[in-house]
């Protein structure tokens, strides 16, 4: 069984950046493809950014393209969600999610998913 644990949330005023990380126990997440999406409150939970097993391939939401980037550290277990330019709009908890399908996903067919870590950006 594979455990994701998200970290890095919190509060951050509006123009400001975040890193999130996500840490995978086990063996085998350098063969996964990871992904990061939220859930704002009242909304339903969104794709944000993917990233293939080998990080050669990236994939992110247009609401967040240009301003997030998603990147992983194979020897760490560990894949990171850079977030830049933050407005109000991006208020969400935050979930890492794990893929054993080597194909890049926007939807929530994932495998394995993380409690989640909250993400406030003040005005």
């Amino acid at each position: 069984q594979v455990q994701l644990v998200e970290s890095g949330g919190g509060l951050v005023q509006a123009g400001g950046s975040l890193r999130l990380s996500c840490t995978a126990s086990g063996r085998t997440f350098s063969t996964y493809t990871m992904g990061w999406f939220r859930q704002a409150p009242g909304k339903e939970r969104e794709f944000v950014a993917a990233i293939s097993w080998t990080g050669g391939s990236t994939y992110f939401a247009d609401s967040v393209k240009g301003r997030f980037t998603i990147s992983r550290d194979n020897a760490k277990n560990t894949v990171y969600l850079q977030m830049n330019s933050l407005n109000p709009e991006d208020t969400a908890v935050y979930y890492c999610a794990g893929d054993r399908s080597p194909r890049i996903t926007t939807t929530q067919k994932y495998d394995y998913w993380g409690q989640g870590t909250q993400v406030t950006v003040s005005s």
